[in-house]
C-alpha cells in the first residue's frame, strides 16, 4: 500500500478504520463492558458506530443508563456491498456509508456511520455526483427548515451553532448534501432534511479521501447476504420505510446465488426476526 494511501487510512483507525482485503464480509462483532455514567451513544462513537446500530444488536438494553458492568454486543461486522473503487455507497436502511479504495493493487474499504432524512423528508436513493467540497460551510437554512422553524435566520455562518459541521460535499441535482455535524447523537438515527450526516472526526477522513466529480450512489438495502469463508451469512436491519417481507427477500437473495438449498431455516428465520444488524450465519 502506498505512503499516501497508508496515512489517509491511518487517520480513520481510530474510529471505523480501514479494512485490507476487502471480501463479502469485514469486519469483527466485538463487546465492551458498560463503565459507570457511559451510554450506547457514548459507546457508538468510541466505536464508530450509529445508534440504531449499536441498540438493535442490544435488544432490551436501556440505550442512556444502562446498567454498569453490562456486557454490550458491538456490531463492528458488515457484509460489505459491493461497488467500484472510488464510488461512495451509503445504504439507507442500515444507516451507513462504505467506500471502496485501491491503489497499485490494494484494495482497502473505508466505513462509516450516518444520520439521515425523517420520515416526510427521507433521502432518496439515486446515483449522484460530487459536484463541490465545502469547508467551513455556511447553512443556507432550507425551507422545509424554516417551515418547521420560522425562527431561524436564512443563513447560519461557520462555527458551533453550524449543523453542518465543518466538512460538506454537495451533490448534483439536488440540494442534499453529505456532511459533518454539530449534533453527533443524530449520527445513526433518521434526523435530518435528507441530508447525510457524520461524526465530526469522519468527515474529515471523507473529505480527504473523496474528490470533486466521485459518484455516491444511495440505496436502500434492509437484507444482505454473503458468502465468506465457505459459510453462508444474512444481514438484516429494521426499516419502516420499506414494504418489504423481509424473510421473503432474504430467501430471494439466497436463491438469486444458488445458496437456498445450503441454508439452515430456522437460523435464517431467527436472524431475520432478531435484526440484528450484524452478519449472521445461516449455514447448516
Amino acid at each position: 500500500m502506498s505512503l499516501l494511501l497508508t496515512a489517509l487510512l491511518r487517520s480513520s483507525l481510530a474510529f471505523a478504520g480501514a479494512l485490507p482485503d476487502v471480501g463479502e464480509v469485514a469486519g469483527t462483532v466485538g463487546s465492551e463492558v458498560v463503565a459507570q455514567g457511559d451510554s450506547l451513544i457514548e459507546m457508538a462513537r468510541r466505536h464508530d458506530l450509529g445508534f440504531a446500530e449499536i441498540a438493535a444488536a442490544n435488544p432490551g438494553l436501556d440505550p442512556f443508563v444502562p446498567a454498569a458492568g453490562t456486557r454490550v454486543v458491538l456490531p463492528t461486522a458488515w457484509i460489505v456491498p459491493q461497488a467500484p473503487a472510488g464510488m461512495v455507497l451509503v445504504n439507507l436502511s442500515e444507516m451507513r456509508l462504505y467506500l471502496h479504495l485501491e491503489r497499485k493493487g490494494d484494495k482497502s474499504l473505508v466505513t462509516f456511520p450516518i444520520g439521515v432524512g425523517v420520515d416526510g423528508h427521507s433521502t432518496p436513493p439515486g446515483d449522484y455526483r460530487v459536484v463541490a467540497k465545502e469547508k467551513n460551510p455556511t447553512w443556507h437554512v432550507p425551507p422545509s427548515v424554516r417551515k418547521d422553524e420560522p425562527e431561524l435566520p436564512p443563513s447560519v455562518p461557520p462555527g458551533k451553532d453550524n449543523p453542518l459541521g465543518t466538512r460538506a460535499l454537495r451533490l448534483s441535482g439536488t440540494a442534499i448534501l453529505i456532511h459533518g455535524t454539530n449534533r453527533p447523537f443524530g449520527v445513526g438515527r433518521r434526523v435530518s432534511h435528507g441530508c447525510m450526516r457524520l461524526y465530526p472526526e469522519d468527515i474529515l477522513v471523507l473529505y480527504r479521501l473523496v474528490p470533486v466529480g466521485a459518484t455516491v450512489r444511495v440505496v436502500r438495502q434492509p437484507v444482505k447476504v454473503a458468502l465468506w469463508e465457505d459459510r453462508i451469512y444474512v444481514e438484516v436491519h429494521q426499516d419502516d420505510e420499506v414494504g418489504l417481507d423481509l424473510l421473503e427477500e432474504a430467501r430471494r437473495l439466497l436463491a438469486r446465488r444458488g445458496l437456498l438449498d445450503r441454508v439452515d431455516r430456522a437460523r435464517l428465520e431467527a436472524a431475520v426476526r432478531e435484526g440484528s444488524g450484524a452478519p449472521v450465519d445461516v449455514g447448516r
